[in-house]
């Protein structure tokens, strides 16, 4: 009975909670275009977004954009308080000899990044795998198979066990770890710019947090895209690759080089709107949760 008022009592408790909003606040704001994204990059047929689009609201209807969000939504509390929880610890590791009241170096704020990306991949890949799979599901081929992302997850665990389900972890871990080292940096360094002093007093206001946060993911998404295209037709359930070098190797002997950046432009406008609704209510949610204004790498750092 007394385990909610103890546990929103704790920094930990208040930062899960608000690691939590973040994470849903980008999940929703940017699935459609996620699910756009997810469709370019799987067939050259596919046209452009808007192309998609109209398709789909025509023949699927406006739901289909948000097929297969159950599975990242479930998820994405845990993953977001992980991932602000170990980017803290790991960031605030490598300047150990800093004070508590100085903001951590943007080298560590970069190496944290890494360690986090790399450690958040053994939660995300199987979340992905499923949600891509059930992304590409036609309308037809879903009323078929009645599945949604736990009986889906229920069938790849029954029929290829562990290995199934984390099929692609290299290919993720290889996207997301320096993806993320990029992501905090510019974050870091973007609030910083345009709110100077905000990083040691935690005082930017909302328009900083939507502007840094966007463009860190704009950042970390052009970066990795090659390997997220890689990613997501190794995870589709079909393909014939066999690996990583092979899937890449046959994509560009298929469609050319150009089939690396599939669906760029989509991910980008993503990428801004996802990113800049995680770090704002992110921090609003730590503001609203903590009595006194608290520098966010403090807050977390505890």
């Amino acid at each position: 009975m007394d385990f909610w008022p103890e546990f929103m009592a704790t920094s930990w408790g208040r930062e899960f909670v608000a690691g939590g909003f973040g994470g849903v606040a980008g999940i929703i704001s940017g699935y459609p275009l996620d699910t756009l994204r997810i469709r370019q990059q799987h067939s050259s047929n596919s046209g452009s977004a808007f192309t998609i689009l109209r398709r789909m609201l025509a023949v699927e209807g406006p739901s289909s954009l948000y097929r297969g969000m159950a599975a990242p939504l479930a998820s994405v509390t845990f993953q977001n308080a992980m991932v602000f929880q170990i980017y803290a610890i790991l960031s605030r590791s490598f300047d150990s000899s800093l004070p508590l009241e100085e903001p951590p170096s943007y080298t560590g704020v970069a190496l944290g990044g890494v360690g986090t990306g790399a450690m958040q991949s053994l939660l995300l890949t199987p979340v992905e795998l499923i949600k891509i799979r059930l992304q590409l599901q036609q309308h037809t081929t879903r009323t078929n198979s009645g599945g949604g992302p736990v009986s889906l997850a229920k069938t790849i665990l029954r029929t290829q066990g562990l290995r199934g389900i984390y099929k692609g972890l290299t290919i993720t871990v290889l996207r997301d770890a320096p993806a993320h080292g990029l992501y905090f940096w510019t974050y870091e360094y973007v609030r910083e710019r345009l709110h100077p002093g905000c990083r040691k007093t935690g005082e930017e206001n909302l328009t900083t947090m939507l502007v840094a946060g966007g463009l860190a993911g704009v950042a970390s998404w052009v970066a990795c895209y090659p390997l997220d295209v890689v990613k997501t037709r190794l995870q589709q359930g079909h393909g014939g690759y066999d690996g990583i070098a092979d899937c890449f190797r046959k994509s560009v002997k298929q469609e050319g080089y150009r089939v690396l950046w599939r669906g760029l432009g989509t991910a980008v406008a993503r990428a801004f709107v996802v990113n800049g609704a995680i770090f704002a209510a992110y921090e609003v949610a730590l503001r609203c949760l903590f009595s006194q204004l608290t520098p966010a790498y403090v807050v977390t750092g505890k």
